[in-house]
Order: structure tokens, then sequence, then C-alpha cells
């Protein structure tokens, strides 16, 4: 039955009006302009936790309750819907997705912390940063993949990474995990020529951060710090990616906890849900959602005790075109089926809780996230 219930309380934002589910008449359409009210909590958060399941889709979520008959997200109630086509196409890529949440405008598929011209914007990352929070980015991605790499880079193109991880030195970001350390140290271009003789580990080295090889040296490890879980692109579940994702959530939090007394900053992606709807697998898609909403648990674990967090869960997009249908006319089997090998312009959902979380119900374009965001801060 609760199954049922968060189900069928998906579909039915696809139909009614916002009004209809409570949405304060004080959340106006253009929320750039918009007062936000948080009166239902009588307070404002002190931390943001952003959590953006790459390519995760109302089935992709569906997917792995049914193979886990039970999903953490499940606990959160402020649901809504999340419109996701970019400056450029009514289909987006994550480049123009992760940036319009980042910068809070649409722009161009591709981008990276750039608005529709080209115009580098400060992004919410370093907004919050360069006003005393400590800011933490978390992917089983490369970090400078398009997703993560749209809150702390600036570039014109999402192909990018080696002038993308050039950008971290002068980011005001505290902790980073993710992959992608080739393209901080022995550089190589698209024909794998040198690209330069920078060594941008050292570089961030003399800025203060510190690496690590494991989770457990988060723990004593104060100041900045940078955990590469790979070279290029950390593995699949499927082929030996461990639980990274979810037990890097709690020392990450305690760490930042201890970078700043204002506040943090947290975003965390669950990167290869995208890539499982790329390749049509759907194992694929259901492994990295379990191990996602695991990740999606260990935040709302501290969430609830903390009492002043913000979580935002969403997705930059759709992919594959996913549906589960029976298998074979049994309707008691699912099969999972697909229409694209890329992105669709489905609408994706939107799971917000702590304080200031139902201003994010009712359905809106993906860029008002960033406003959100900020009004709740009151920023």
């Amino acid at each position: 039955m609760k199954l049922l219930t968060r189900l069928s309380a998906l579909t039915v934002l696809f139909i009614i009006s916002a009004c209809s589910i409570n949405v304060s008449p004080t959340v106006k359409t253009d929320l750039e302009n918009a007062e936000i009210s948080i009166n239902q909590t009588g307070k404002r958060p002190k931390n943001v936790i952003l959590m953006i399941g790459d390519g995760m889709g109302v089935t992709q979520v569906s997917s792995g309750l049914y193979r886990n008959k039970s999903l953490h997200v499940e606990r959160i109630t402020n649901v809504g819907l999340s419109k996701t086509s970019s400056s450029s196409d009514l289909i987006t890529d994550s480049a123009a997705g992760a940036t319009a949440f980042s910068i809070g405008e649409k722009t161009y598929n591709g981008a990276i912390g750039v608005d529709k011209d080209g115009k580098p914007k400060e992004t919410l990352l370093e907004l919050l940063g360069n006003n005393g929070y400590a800011t933490g980015l978390i992917a089983t991605c490369a970090i400078t993949h398009a997703t993560p790499a749209s809150f702390f880079a600036h570039q014109l193109k999402r192909s990018m990474e080696n002038e993308i991880a050039a950008d971290m030195v002068n980011a005001p970001v505290n902790l980073f995990i993710g992959g992608g350390k080739k393209y901080f140290e022995n550089r190589v271009d698209s024909k794998r020529k040198p690209f330069d003789n920078r060594n941008i580990t050292k570089e961030l080295e003399g800025k203060g951060f510190s690496f690590i090889r494991s989770l457990d040296e988060l723990g004593t490890t104060s100041g900045k710090v940078g955990y590469f879980i790979a070279d290029n692109q950390p593995e699949p579940i499927l082929k030996g990616r461990d639980d990274i994702l979810p037990r890097s959530i709690a020392p990450s939090i305690r760490h930042l906890q201890n970078e700043s007394d204002k506040g943090f900053f947290l975003v965390v992606e669950g990167s290869q849900i995208d890539w499982g709807g790329h390749n049509n697998d759907s194992e694929y898609i259901i492994t990295e959602m379990i191990d996602f909403d695991k990740a999606i648990g260990k935040a709302l674990d501290f969430a609830e005790k903390d009492g002043n967090t913000l979580i935002v869960i969403t997705a930059d997009h759709e992919t594959g075109g996913y549906s589960l249908r029976s298998k074979d006319g049994n309707y008691n089997e699912l099969d999972g089926a697909f229409t694209t090998g890329g992105h669709t312009g489905a609408m994706v959902p939107v799971f917000a809780y702590g304080p200031g979380s139902e201003v994010f119900r009712g359905i809106y374009d993906n860029h008002q996230i960033y406003h959100k965001i900020r009004q709740v801060l009151g920023r």
C-alpha cells in the first residue's frame, strides 16, 4: 500500500495543478522575483544537500523500488516535478541540466557554468563557498564530468575536461570525491598527446589541499581534501565498484561541519544511472539506482537527527525512455524496455526534506531549483 501511494502521488502531479497540492500561495511562477514562505517550518536550513540522480526519471526510481521492495526516498513526502529542457533544445544534456541548477538560468547543451551566451556565471557553490559555507562534491563519475563540473567550473564545452580540472584551483571547494585523476596529472589531449606541463594536484596542494587514499583518512584530515577513486571513470556497481557513494556521505558531512560553523553545501551525484539508460541496460539502472538511494538514506539519517538540513533530490533529465512493461503478458513480472539510447524530454521527480522543503512541491522549470534553494536560505 505504501508503494502504491507513493507512485500514485507522482502520477497525480502530472495531472493536477500546483494549488491543489497545497503549495503556499506566496510561491510565484517567476521564482527569481518571488518571496517564499517557510512558515510551515518556522526556520531556515543551515545546511543544504543537493542530490542528483543523473538520468533518473520516475521509472528509474520505480525500478529500484520494485527490486528492493522499498526505497529510502519513500521517507520523503514533499514531491514535485521538474521540466528539464535547455535554452538550446527541448531535450537537455547533463551539462545544461546541471548548470541550470548551479547558476539559476537555462543554458545551451554542453555548457559548464556559463549562460546561454557563454558568459561565466557565479554558481551556487561559489556563492555559498565565498560566503563562509563549507562546500563539497561527490560523484561516481570523473569530478570533471558534466554534472559535478557545472558547480565549480566555467567552460564553453563539457568536453574541455583538462580546462575544467584547472578551474578547481581557484574554486571555493573544501572537499571532492570522484574519478578523473588523469585530468589533474600527466594531462593529455584527445589524441593522447601532452596537453600541458601543469600538475593540478600539486597546484591544489599549494592551495591547502590534502589528497587521501581512503575514506578512513578523511576522519583524520582537516582542511581541503581531494579523494580520487579512479584515474578515469569509476567502474559500475555491476563491475565491482563498492558502496563508496553511500559510505562517503556521513564522513563527508562530518568533515564539512568541522570546516565551517556557518553551514555546508554538499552536491552528491549518482552518476551512472544515466549510463545504464544509455546502454539500455535495466540491471545497470537498477543497481545504480539502489546505490544512489542508499546514499539518500545516509543523508536522511543525518538530516532527521540534525533538524537544520534541507535535502533536495532530483535529476538533470531522464535517459533511455525507460518503461516497465509486462514480461510476455504476465502482469506480475516486469521487463525493462527503452525507446532511445539517448535522453528524453520527460519531466523528472524532485524530492525534498527538511526546513523549507514544502516549496519544492509542484511543477516548475529546472533552473528554479536554484532560486528555491537560495530563497529558502534567505540568500
